[in-house]
């Protein structure tokens, strides 16, 4: 098993910045590709950045694509999203996600593709 723990959600204001942080433990050697999505209430569960296990395949979603920048640090076990020109829109809960798939090892992974999952931290953003 893989336990994943994000941290560094917040209240900030329109055109702001926050940094989240996503601490795996246990199985950590099973997992290559992992990812952030999030999920506005009333709204289904979305994608929002892959990244693969060297950190040079990052994949973003359109929506956020220029502002966040996802990245890892293999040797703490952490994933990171930084987010800057936040938007009312980018309010949400942010989960952190990992997969075990080998194909984790050389591209970012597919929604479907991941495994475990954190509990989430709230994002709110003000206009």
């Amino acid at each position: 098993q893989v336990q994943l723990v994000e941290s560094g959600g917040g209240l900030v204001q329109a055109g702001g910045s926050l940094r989240l942080s996503c601490a795996a433990s246990g199985r950590t050697f099973s997992v290559f590709g992992m990812g952030w999505f999030r999920q506005a209430p009333g709204k289904e569960r979305e994608f929002v950045s892959g990244i693969n296990w060297s950190g040079d395949k990052p994949n973003y979603a359109d929506s956020v694509k220029g502002r966040f920048t996802i990245s890892r640090d293999n040797a703490k076990n952490t994933l990171y999203l930084q987010m800057n020109s936040l938007k009312p829109e980018d309010t949400a809960v942010y989960y952190c996600a990992a997969g075990t798939s080998r194909r984790g090892l050389s591209d970012s992974l597919r929604p479907n593709e991941y495994d475990y999952w954190g509990q989430g931290t709230q994002v709110t953003v003000s206009s």
